[in-house]
């Protein structure tokens, strides 16, 4: 009878990410822990800076993982994602115009999308909050509030990119633009 050889298994998730990250740390790319940071926003001083206790204060708590903690919401979750009026779209931390209705399209995504926020009314940085992925995270220009990311597969007029925001880290106004 012959030996059975042992069953090799797939690595775990566990063990992918401990090799991605002994990975990621030798190649120097990726601050010490699971997951990095995001560069510039949280370095960079803006107009509107508050304490973490006021903007745990001012902000409902699903606004404050999103704007201050760079946490997503659930795709689909967001009314604002099927709003179809003419307006603009706020930062629910600060109150700055970020988005004109006349730039959202549905992006079939769960999350509001537009193809280009008001001039200035946004940043954005490098954001490595996933080991391998790195994106470009968007954020408010005025108090640095974490919005969501921008993409380059939006519709190809005029600009040709996706901004992917978090419903619940803006609010917003109807009426003439």
């Amino acid at each position: 009878m012959r030996k059975r050889r042992p069953v090799r298994r797939s690595p775990t998730r566990r063990t992918f990410m401990k090799r991605a990250t002994a990975l990621a740390i030798l190649a120097g790319g990726v601050k010490v822990g699971l997951f990095g940071s995001s560069d510039a926003a949280s370095e960079k001083r803006f107009p509107v800076e508050k304490p973490d206790a006021e903007w745990r204060r001012l902000l409902t708590r699903e606004q404050y993982d999103v704007l201050r903690g760079h946490g997503t919401e659930w795709a689909g979750s967001s009314p604002l994602n099927g709003e179809k009026r003419a307006g603009t779209y706020t930062c629910a931390g600060c109150g700055a115009a970020l988005f004109s209705s006349d730039t959202k399209f549905e992006s079939g995504t769960g999350w509001p999308s537009f193809w280009a926020p008001i001039p200035g009314a946004v940043e954005t940085s490098v954001d490595r909050q996933f080991l391998i992925l790195v994106r470009t995270e968007v954020h408010c220009a005025r108090c640095g509030g974490h919005l969501g990311h921008v993409f380059d597969d939006g519709p190809k007029k005029p600009t040709g990119l996706r901004y992917c925001m978090n419903g619940v880290a803006m609010a917003f106004n109807a009426g003439p633009i």
